[in-house]
């Protein structure tokens, strides 16, 4: 144990000293912890230092401290993009210890309603694609409540509890006349002056218009000159509210924006790089992974209009040969799946990406040749540089390291890394799991199979008490009693 805190301290060393998420994993390579962190090698540093004082007060902490065989970090530019990260990674593998964590309750979003004639503005938890205009997400829901309530006085803007009737003149009454007496704007207005004030609230929240910030500012000092320090307090929290809400707002706009952009976009962005006839709508892209030569597995992951299409991801076993040989495995999965949708007479994806560079690409142009078919659009990336290959002799091509359709690309790259590596732990965990009892002398295969078809799982038959083992047909009092502390410890006893 000590020669793996050891290894483990160098690993936390080579960590960034900025904000990120770190995942723990087991001897199996699952994910047992997932965690935020302001400086990524501090944090991780401080679960493997020599006196882990934190680690030792806590049980929970210790035994999981206990249990770790590897440690990967994502680095994050802000620590609210850390905390989204976190409760992202959280959901996808459900980690043993991240008890306390919960779900995405605490995240509020504002939401503009544009398609209506009214839109209102609203606070909510997820977002959607349904042609709204979206903000956040906010971590401190206080903030963007105050911020919202002075924004309808300012503004004159409808929340979501508002009533607005129409007039029969063809104007709108927003609220009740009682209500209307604290709002700076006229409560009977057209829906076009209406929607200028929408226009300028949207302005303000995406931090572009700070003048009003100011304003209240100068109000706040003004109050407090006149000792007014009640108002001047209420001021004081009302801007600093504000202030919070808009930077925040302002951040994660950009960071959507410029990251993740808008599918639509990014998907015209790729049309024209890649010189395709229309935007790829449905791409497909296929990883392949393996443990030294072993446990030789691939994945094929689909994305939609820019979106994962889970339902639409496929998972292969290497069959042709053994060994490790990524191009002749790329050549396998390429023929397999298309030559399925060929028997099919089913329509192939507007672009086919593998990961990797000349070479891989080059084996799934010879499976579609095969196959005697005209391949649809085929690209490789090339993780180091980020680098496109093309099959039809074109210049290699390198796309701006901020350009939507390179970040749409690294999404669905990563995205099949991701699936191919799991679907690699999984086999790998399973035969980890079924060949325990191969390490105990003298079980041969028929009192193996016995124990497990009585127990159900190797989980299930080391909780087992060594009375219940007696009860399997062929396990005797000595070898219940050696297999019992066989499966305690994995030491075989004489």
């Amino acid at each position: 144990m000590q020669n793996q805190i050891i290894e483990l301290r160098k690993v936390a060393r080579a960590l960034p000293q900025s904000s990120g998420v770190y995942l723990m994993k087991d001897r199996l390579g699952r994910v047992i912890y997932v965690g935020k962190a302001k400086n990524l090698r501090r944090r991780v540093g401080s679960y493997f230092q020599g006196s882990r004082r934190f680690v030792k007060s806590q049980p929970k902490i210790a035994a999981m401290v206990e249990m770790v065989r590897e440690v990967s970090a994502h680095q994050t530019d802000t620590e609210t993009e850390a905390l989204l990260l976190e409760g992202k990674l959280i959901k996808e593998y459900k980690p043993k210890y991240n008890t306390l964590f919960t779900d995405d309750k605490q995240f509020m979003l504002v939401r503009v309603d544009l398609q209506n004639d009214l839109p209102r503005f609203r606070l909510c938890r997820n977002r959607k694609s349904d042609g709204a205009c979206y903000y956040g997400p906010f971590v401190q829901p206080h903030f963007i409540r105050t911020t919202l309530s002075e924004m309808r006085k300012n503004f004159g803007i409808l929340l979501a509890d508002a009533k607005p009737v129409r007039l029969c003149d063809g104007r709108v009454r927003l609220y009740d006349d009682a209500r209307a007496e604290i709002f700076a704007k006229h409560n009977e207005t057209t829906v076009e002056e209406y929607r200028e004030r929408v226009e300028r609230a949207r302005f303000f929240l995406e931090g572009k218009a700070k003048g009003w910030l100011e304003e209240l500012r100068r109000e706040m000092q003004v109050r407090a000159e006149k000792m007014d320090f009640e108002r001047a307090a209420q001021l004081r929290d009302i801007t600093d509210s504000m202030a919070k809400t808009i930077e925040k707002a302002r951040r994660f706009t950009r960071h959507w924006s410029e990251g993740r952009g808008r599918p639509g976009d990014e998907m015209t962005n790729l049309q024209e790089s890649l010189g395709l006839e229309h935007p790829p709508c449905s791409i497909e892209c296929f990883d392949v992974s393996h443990v030294s030569g072993t446990f030789v597995v691939a994945s094929m992951v689909k994305f939609l209009s820019g979106k994962p299409h889970k339902r639409g991801y496929l998972r292969f076993k290497i069959r042709g040969f053994e060994g490790n040989d990524d191009f002749r495995a790329m050549e396998e999965i390429i023929g397999r799946r298309y030559g399925r949708l060929l028997r099919e007479n089913s329509r192939f994806p507007d672009l086919v990406v593998v990961d990797g560079g000349a070479a891989q690409v080059t084996a799934a142009a010879l499976a579609f040749e095969s196959l005697g078919c005209r391949p649809p659009p085929l690209i490789g990336l090339a993780k180091r540089e980020e680098t496109i290959f093309f099959p039809d002799g074109r210049a290699e091509l390198k796309l701006g390291r901020r350009d939507p359709g390179l970040r749409l690309l690294q999404r669905v790259r990563n995205e099949a890394h991701r699936f191919a590596n799991k679907f690699n732990a999984d086999l790998r965990s399973k035969k980890i799991r079924e060949s325990i009892l191969d390490d105990f002398p003298g079980l041969g295969k028929i009192r193996k199979k016995a124990l497990l078809e009585h127990f159900g799982s190797i989980g299930k038959l080391k909780k087992a008490e060594e009375r219940e083992l007696r009860e399997v047909e062929g396990i005797g009092p000595m070898i219940a009693s050696r297999l019992k502390l066989f499966l305690a410890d994995g030491k075989i006893r004489p």
